[in-house]
């Protein structure tokens, strides 16, 4: 039999000291004389995204425009039903003209690299200028040569550890949330 154990990690109190940190880690990559387009993985990423881009505002950065990306499956995961990463495109991103723009990529968890590979992958081939990412944890387990530019926390963890990220609208309160199988 396992029991699961649950620690808050970190809470809203110290994930917004995180995210101020992000934001400005985030403004010093960016160029002060083009257009910035935030992408949001859905679903965690999207409000993300914007918690990064009002804080962004506050230090200047006024030229972002915010749309979300829809991640059809999580690449990291082979026991989802999808056997491959579909990335679909809504009416917003698809107005998007991608040629000449930096492109931020936000998500909350880079476990393996996959799902990021496969959204810079797809960027790239519309023609983006400059690529980033934003990630709010990340787990240091990557099997692909894929960093984010700018992490919030970096958690070392034991295998079957799970990292569960809360994000209003989705949870009702913002946290992380580790939870560690334990053998009774």
């Amino acid at each position: 039999m396992i029991d699961n154990t649950r620690f808050r990690a970190y809470d809203a109190q110290q994930l917004e000291m995180v995210l101020d940190g992000m934001a400005r880690r985030l403004a010093a990559l960016l160029p002060d004389d083009r257009d910035i387009v935030l992408i949001g993985i859905l679903r965690r990423g999207v409000p993300l995204a914007g918690m990064l881009v009002e804080r962004l505002h506050g230090l200047g950065i006024r030229r972002i425009q915010r749309v979300a990306l829809k991640v059809k499956r999580y690449a990291d995961d082979l026991s989802l039903l999808h056997p491959e990463t579909l990335l679909s495109e809504n009416a917003e991103q698809s107005a998007v003209e991608w040629p000449g723009k930096v492109v931020v990529v936000v998500d909350d968890v880079l476990y393996r690299g996959h799902s990021l590979l496969r959204v810079a992958q797809h960027l790239a081939q519309r023609g983006v200028a400059e690529l980033r990412s934003v990630i709010l944890v990340d787990r240091g387990v990557g099997l692909l040569p894929i960093r984010a530019d700018v992490t919030g926390v970096r958690l070392s963890l034991p295998e079957g550890s799970i990292v569960e990220v809360h994000v209003p609208p989705y949870e009702p309160d913002f946290c992380i949330d580790l939870l560690r199988a334990v053998p009774r």
